[in-house]
C-alpha cells in the first residue's frame, strides 16, 4: 500500500523538488520508505514518486520506482494472487530478486502488456513508463479500491493517488468547477469522472491511460465492465449450488486478503457483510482474528453491543470505542485534509475514528464494502422498482404532467411532513421517466438538481454521470441487476470506497475490500435476482451463508446503515460549527452561494422544521473545503 504522483510536462519546467513536495504530502500513505526519479527525453520530463508502506517483503527490496529493463514503475495497491503470477513468470524464464507483489506485476507486464490486468486479483493503481517506446501507462483496478486521478491542461499531465499532491505543483491551477460542486450538493460526492477541480479528473474503474510522448494527447481505454458481467447468461445452477460456490469464492477472496507480513484486523459493524468476513476469517484461522467497532452514546445509533455478541459468539479478539459529539468535534476539522475534495458521507466521522481505533493493533484492515451492490442490501434498489412498477405507466405519466403544474407548498396537509418539497420533486421526476435506474438516481439524490440550482444561485449545467446509463443498461433484462450495476458504478467508488481508502491511509494502515474480488462479482451477475432478494428477504444468498456460522436470532433485525447522528449533533456540540461556516458572510466568500437561500434552510432546521441534516452537512462539508483548500492556501 503506497501513495504515489508524479509528472509529465511538456514544457520540462518540472523537476526533482517539485516531485519531492507532490510526494512527501502523502506521507500518512507511505510512511515507511520514498523514493523520486526524473527521466528527460526529447519532449518531455517525466517524474515518478512514491511514498511506501511496507506490507508484503518489509525489506529495501521493494523500494519504488522500481526498474526493469526499459521499464520504470510506481505502484499502490495489492496484488493478492502474485504467488501464482510469479510461478507463471518465472515457468517463462523471469528470475525475482524480492518477495514483492510490485516486481512481479512489472515483469508482468514486460510479458503480457496491459493483459497483465486479466490475470490480477487484486487492488492497485500503478505507472509505468517505457522509456524505449516513449510512453506512460497508467492503471486503475476494476472496482477502483484504489484512487488515481490526473490533470491535464497547458502541456502539463499530473498523476497522484490524492489531489493534494497536485496543489504542491507550481502550476496547477486550482479552479472549481461549479457543475462538479452541483454533483456534490446532490449526492454529497462528485462522481468519478469529474472532480472539484477544472481539467482535474478520477481516472475510471477498470480503466488504463496512455500517453505517448510525441504525440503528447491522454488516450482512455476500458479493461473491464461491470455491464458485461451482467450481460452474461444466467447461471444454471440450482439454489443450493449457487449458494454454495459463493460460500466457495468468499472464502477464497476472504482468505487473499489476509496476505501480509504485517498484524491484520477486521471492521466488525454487527451488519451481514462485516459478520460474513469475520466469521469466515476466523473459522480458518488458528488464532482469534482482531475485529474493531465503533459505537455511538445515542443509543438509538448503536450497534455496538450486536457487533459484540457476533464478535464472542466466533471467538475474535474484539475491541470498541463508543464515541459522541465531542469525538465528532475533534475530527470534523480533519476532514478536509484526509477528503480533499467535498465529501460529506455522514460515516465519515466514524469510520475516520474506527481505522484510527485500528492503528493502535494492525496495519491491515478487511472492510466489507461491496455486499449492498453484490447481494441487493439496500432498501433502495426496492423503492426503485417499487415505485416504477406499482402503477400502469400510462398512469404514472399522468401524474408527473400534473405534479409539473401543481406545486408542493399548496399541498398544506402534505406541506407539513419531512422534507416534503424533495420527495415530492422526486416522485414527480421518477413517474414522468418510468425507468428503475433513473429512479434510483433520483433516490440518491439528498438535494435535487432544481434545489442545488436554488441554493447556488442559479443553474450551473450537467454533467452526464454513471446515472445516466440507459441505452448500455438495455441488454441487462432484470431491472434489479440494473440497479446493483449502477451502484456498483457510483455510490460504492465514488463514496463508499472513498471514505475507507482515505480514512484508513490517513492513519497509515492499509484497507482491503475482500467483497470486491471480481471473481465473486462476475459469478453473481449470472445469478438471477429473484434469488437474491427471496420471498421479500434482501441479501437471502448472503443471509443464508452467514446462518451457517452465527444463528439466525443474533443476526435477524433490521437493517441499520453505519451512520453518524448528525442530526442530534447538529442541535448541540456541533450547532455553533455550522451556524459559523453557514454565515452569510462565508457562504459569500465562494462566490457559489446564495446565502440568503442558504440561511433560510439552516434557520428552517434550527427552529425545528421538518428539513433533511444531509442538506446542511453538505453544504457545511464544502464550506470546511473552501476554508481548507481555497481560502486558506
Amino acid at each position: 500500500m503506497c501513495g504515489i504522483a508524479g509528472f509529465i510536462d511538456f514544457s520540462q519546467k518540472s523537476g526533482q523538488d517539485t516531485l519531492q513536495k507532490m510526494t512527501d504530502v502523502l506521507l500518512h500513505r507511505g510512511p515507511n520508505d520514498a523514493g523520486y526519479e526524473c527521466y528527460s527525453s526529447q519532449n518531455a520530463v517525466v517524474g515518478l514518486g512514491q511514498r511506501r508502506l511496507s506490507i508484503l517483503d518489509l525489506s529495501s527490496s521493494g523500494h519504488q520506482p522500481m526498474h526493469f529493463r526499459q521499464y520504470s514503475m510506481v505502484f499502490n495497491g495489492e496484488i493478492y494472487n502474485f504467488k501464482e503470477i510469479r510461478k507463471e513468470l518465472e515457468a517463462k524464464g523471469y528470475t525475482f530478486s524480492s518477495g514483492t507483489d510490485t516486481e512481479v506485476l512489472l515483469k508482468g507486464f514486460d510479458c503480457w502488456q496491459e493483459k497483465v490486468m486479466d490475470k490480477c486479483i487484486g487492488m492497485f493503481a500503478f505507472v509505468i513508463y517505457d522509456e524505449q517506446k516513449g510512453e506512460v501507462f497508467i492503471c486503475r483496478d476494476r472496482a477502483g479500491v484504489k484512487p488515481l486521478y490526473y490533470y491535464w491542461h497547458e502541456n502539463l499531465f499530473l498523476f497522484a493517488s490524492e489531489l493534494k499532491s497536485f496543489v504542491e505543483h507550481p502550476a496547477f491551477r486550482k479552479d472549481i468547477d461549479e457543475k462538479s460542486v452541483s454533483l456534490f450538493l446532490q449526492y454529497s460526492y462528485i462522481p468519478a469522472p469529474y472532480t472539484v477541480y477544472r481539467n482535474t479528473y478520477k481516472l475510471k474503474p477498470g480503466h488504463y491511460l496512455t500517453l505517448n510522448l510525441q504525440k503528447a494527447i491522454p488516450e482512455e481505454k476500458e479493461y473491464w465492465n461491470v455491464l458485461e458481467a451482467y450481460r452474461q447468461p444466467e447461471t444454471k445452477l440450482s439454489e443450493r449450488d449457487v449458494i454454495a460456490h459463493t460460500e466457495e469464492l468468499m472464502k477464497s477472496a476472504y482468505q487473499y486478503r489476509m496476505v501480509s507480513d504485517v498484524p491484520v484486523g477486521v471492521f466488525l459493524s454487527g451488519g451481514y457483510d462485516s459478520a460474513s468476513v469475520a466469521a469466515i476469517l476466523q473459522e480458518g484461522s488458528g488464532s482469534r482474528i482482531k475485529t474493531f467497532t465503533i459505537g455511538y452514546k445515542e443509543k438509538q445509533w448503536d450497534e455496538s453491543a450486536e457487533a459484540k455478541k457476533i464478535a464472542r459468539h466466533l471467538g475474535t479478539d474484539h475491541t470498541e470505542w463508543i464515541i459522541g459529539a465531542s469525538d465528532a468535534k475533534d475530527v470534523l476539522h480533519q476532514l478536509p485534509e484526509i477528503y480533499d475534495e467535498p465529501f460529506a458521507d455522514n460515516s465519515t466521522v466514524p469510520t475516520t475514528l474506527v481505522s484510527k481505533l485500528a492503528s493502535k493493533d494492525v496495519k491491515v484492515v478487511l472492510s466489507a464494502d461491496g455486499g449492498d451492490e453484490l447481494f441487493a442490501g439496500y432498501n433502495k434498489f426496492n423503492q426503485a422498482i417499487k415505485y416504477t412498477s406499482q402503477l400502469p405507466r400510462g398512469v404514472q405519466s399522468l401524474l408527473g404532467a400534473a405534479m409539473s403544474i401543481i406545486q408542493p407548498e399548496v399541498i398544506p396537509y402534505f406541506n407539513k411532513k419531512y422534507n416534503f418539497a424533495s420527495r415530492y420533486e422526486k416522485m414527480k421526476l421518477i413517474w414522468q421517466d418510468g425507468k428503475p435506474q433513473q429512479a434510483l438516481k433520483y433516490i440518491s439524490q439528498y438535494i435535487t438538481e432544481s434545489e442545488a440550482a436554488y441554493y447556488m444561485g442559479s443553474a450551473t449545467g450537467k454533467y452526464k454521470t454513471n446515472f445516466d446509463l440507459n441505452g448500455e443498461l438495455s441488454s441487462i433484462p432484470d431491472p434489479l441487476n440494473k440497479l446493483l450495476a449502477i451502484d456498483y458504478r457510483t455510490f460504492l467508488v465514488d463514496n463508499n470506497l472513498v471514505k475507507v481508502d482515505r480514512a484508513t491511509m490517513s492513519v497509515s494502515i492499509e484497507g482491503r475490500e475482500p467483497m470486491l474480488d471480481h471473481r465473486l462479482l462476475e459469478f453473481l451477475a449470472t445469478v438471477p435476482a429473484a434469488l437474491k432478494v427471496k420471498e421479500q428477504t434482501n441479501k437471502y444468498i448472503l443471509k443464508t451463508i452467514v446462518h451457517k456460522y452465527i444463528p439466525k436470532s443474533m443476526m435477524d433485525r433490521p437493517k441499520r446503515p453505519f451512520i453518524a447522528p448528525l442530526q442530534e449533533w447538529f442541535k448541540d456540540d456541533l450547532r455553533e460549527q455550522m451556524q459559523y461556516y453557514l454565515a452569510p458572510e462565508r457562504l459569500q466568500k465562494t462566490g457559489l452561494f446564495n446565502a440568503s437561500h442558504v440561511q433560510e434552510l439552516l434557520k428552517k432546521y434550527l427552529d425545528g422544521g421538518r428539513v433533511s441534516h444531509q442538506k446542511l452537512w453538505n453544504i457545511l462539508v464544502f464550506q470546511l473545503w473552501y476554508d481548507r483548500w481555497i481560502e486558506k492556501l
